[in-house]
């Protein structure tokens, strides 16, 4: 068996999904992506194909090792998120091949369900009364919300009383059983973090994630003693990324399986994690077999806290998940849990024909570019 053809489809709102097929007709899918940034990482993929084609699909620690270390530079978003889509596409070739879900290849299940959460928007706290109600209603027992919009460098007094108003909106829907999480998107600088986290302590969040942008992760130790749970990740991309973070004592590590090097890196990165006694919980804003792969490695990683999922995020303005997928089933939550399938390889089945009649339709999604009253850059 050897690996004939790689395709790339950039579809919106904003993924990217890469097929990789093999001379003997198996199909893998996955989803390498930066958001904002798929042509780049479309391109990475093309080069990366040159090593590929014509190779035994099934030697995926190999491709792995020469997709990450063949060349000279290597790490950053955009390469070891093109390598995470495809060690994906491989694992899920792989699965098709032996007959089982990827979770039985990582040693089997340790797990028959998985507790997700759901994003929640609202900018006031009657907004985010509804917007947790609606979840609570869906079955959901976690929700997560952003702590603050566009923030100066310190924040002033109104910024944390409206933090406390939307996390307290938030708390008084879900009581005391079930969770909220709190995501400050690194958009904090060093002077507010402290003091946010503090302000909300008494409230419970089940995590407050990114408190500082990832290049100030020597800041971490500084928050990480404190009452409130830390967690980060999603801008980390392989264990030595991971490590720092983890010594400095974060409590959660949220790796994402399209940016952190794909199935293979982070399921090593679950098992330094928990060297440290730190759970995961998988980042994932992006498209189905982002979640797929996700799923997997949840399956058979006995330190999993619970899954990000992105049904009914704002980001996916006129496409969703669902989509693109020809059976829902993987995707029908239960009580807030995905239920384990036996599907071999990913589990996921994508409608090709809906993913090709998309490619090309995203026009190019860009985050939004933020500016502080007095003209300077502000983090989004």
């Amino acid at each position: 068996m050897r690996i004939a053809r790689i395709e790339t489809f950039q579809v919106p709102p904003r993924w990217l999904f890469c097929r990789v097929e093999t001379d003997d007709g198996l199909v893998g899918w996955g989803e390498p992506v930066v958001e904002g940034r798929a042509e780049v990482v479309r391109a990475a993929v093309e080069v990366a194909a040159e090593h590929l084609l014509g190779a035994d699909p099934l030697r995926i620690e190999d491709h792995w090792q020469v997709l990450t270390k063949g060349g000279f530079y290597r790490g950053g978003p955009v390469l070891s998120s093109a390598v995470a889509g495809l060690d994906q596409a491989l694992w899920d070739i792989a699965g098709q091949a032996y007959g089982v879900p990827v979770y039985a290849l990582l040693g089997g299940p340790v797990r028959d369900r998985v507790r997700m959460y759901t994003w929640v928007g609202g900018d006031e706290p009657a907004e985010i009364t509804d917007s947790v109600g609606a979840a609570v209603a869906a079955g959901f027992t976690a929700v997560k919300m952003n702590g603050f919009g566009r923030i100066g460098r310190a924040a002033t007094a109104a910024d944390l009383a409206g933090l406390v108003d939307r996390v307290a909106a938030a708390r008084a829907v879900l009581g005391a059983d079930r969770d909220v999480a709190v995501d400050f998107h690194g958009r904090v600088a060093w002077p507010t973090a402290p003091r946010a986290i503090a302000a909300i302590a008494d409230l419970h969040p089940l995590f407050v994630e990114e408190p500082l942008p990832p290049e100030y992760g020597h800041q971490l130790s500084r928050l990480t003693a404190g009452p409130v749970p830390i967690a980060t990740g999603e801008r980390l991309y392989s264990r030595t990324d991971f490590l720092p973070a983890l010594t400095a004592g974060i409590a959660v590590a949220q790796p994402d399986l399209s940016h952190a090097g794909g199935i293979s890196e982070v399921r090593r990165i679950g098992a330094l994690a928990e060297t440290f006694d730190v759970p995961l919980a998988p980042h994932c804003p992006l498209g189905p077999v982002a979640l797929a792969a996700s799923l997997q490695v949840d399956f058979a990683t006995p330190n999993v806290l619970i899954q990000e999922q992105s049904m009914g995020i704002h980001y996916n303005t006129g496409n969703d998940l669902l989509d693109y997928v020809a059976d829902p089933t993987p995707f029908r939550f239960v009580d807030g849990y995905a239920q384990r399938t036996e599907t071999p390889g990913l589990g996921v089945t994508l409608d090709e024909a809906a993913v090709r009649a998309a490619d090309g339709r995203d026009a190019g999604w860009r985050n939004p570019l933020w500016r502080h009253p007095d003209g300077s850059l502000a983090e989004w």
